[in-house]
C-alpha cells in the first residue's frame, strides 16, 4: 500500500518524506485555506519536496472552467495530479485529461456505482471517503471492499485512494481488503508507529545497555 498525507503545511511533508514513507500528497482548498498561503506556490513547494503525486484540486464546478484551471495547474509540475469532483463535468473533465496525458484523482467519491463511473472515465485516483460515511452510520470500509472487487473484475487502471481517514485500524482494514493507497493526516500517519509493548521493549533495551558500560562507537 502507497501512503500520501493529507495536508498542505509543508513542515510536516517535509518532516515525514525524510522518513522515506511517503508516496505522494492529498491537498484540497480547506488545507489550502488553513495554510494561509497562495495555492499555486504551495503546491509547487510541495512538489519540489515530494517526487510523487501530488493532487491540487480545481475550484470551479463546470466543465470549461475546471479545464481551463487544469490548464494552468499542469504545468507546475510533473507531478501535479489534477483533483476534480465526481460530478458529470468532473468526470467529463477527467476523460479529457487523462487522454491528454495528465494524473487526475476524482474525489467524493461515496458509492460503488460513483467509484465505476470513474474508472470507465480513465481516472488514476478514485478518491472514497471512508470517515464520512462512518459519520453517517454506513461502513466506510464495506465501500473500499465493493470497489476493490469491482475494479479486479475488469481491467481498469484505477487505483483506490482512500480518503477520510481517521485512525490506524481504517489504514489497517483498507491494506487487508487490497486498496491502493491511503492518504493520511499526519497525526494518524504519525500514530502508526505508536505501541506500547514496543516502547516498553525500547526502554528495557536502552536501560541493559547502559549497565553493561560498554559503546559501539
Amino acid at each position: 500500500m502507497k501512503f500520501f498525507v493529507d495536508t498542505a503545511e509543508i513542515a510536516d511533508i517535509k518532516s515525514l518524506a525524510a522518513s522515506g514513507l511517503l508516496d505522494g500528497v492529498t491537498t484540497n482548498p480547506s488545507l489550502i485555506a488553513k495554510s494561509g498561503r497562495q495555492f499555486k506556490e504551495v503546491i509547487k513547494e510541495i512538489c519540489d519536496i515530494v517526487p510523487g503525486p501530488v493532487s491540487a484540486e480545481v475550484a470551479s464546478t463546470d466543465f470549461e472552467n475546471m479545464m481551463a484551471e487544469a490548464k494552468v495547474l499542469r504545468p507546475i509540475a510533473k507531478n501535479v495530479t489534477i483533483k476534480v469532483p465526481l460530478t458529470p463535468d468532473g468526470l467529463r473533465a477527467c476523460r479529457a485529461l487523462t487522454d491528454d496525458g495528465a494524473m487526475v484523482n476524482v474525489t467524493l467519491c461515496f458509492s460503488p456505482a460513483q467509484a465505476l463511473l470513474a474508472a470507465k472515465a480513465g481516472a488514476t485516483f478514485v478518491s472514497p471517503f471512508v470517515g464520512r460515511l462512518d459519520d453517517i452510520g454506513y461502513d466506510g470500509m464495506k465501500l473500499i471492499a465493493d470497489i476493490v472487487q469491482i475494479y479486479k473484475n475488469y481491467p481498469f487502471k484505477t487505483e483506490v485512494l482512500v480518503a477520510s481517514v481517521r485512525h490506524p485500524i481504517h489504514v489497517v482494514e483498507a491494506a487487508k481488503i487490497g486498496a491502493h493507497v491511503a492518504t493520511l493526516p499526519p497525526p494518524v500517519l504519525r500514530s502508526l508507529f505508536n505501541h506500547p509493548l514496543t516502547e516498553k521493549g525500547l526502554a528495557n533495551f536502552v536501560a541493559d545497555w547502559k549497565k553493561t558500560g560498554q559503546s559501539i562507537i
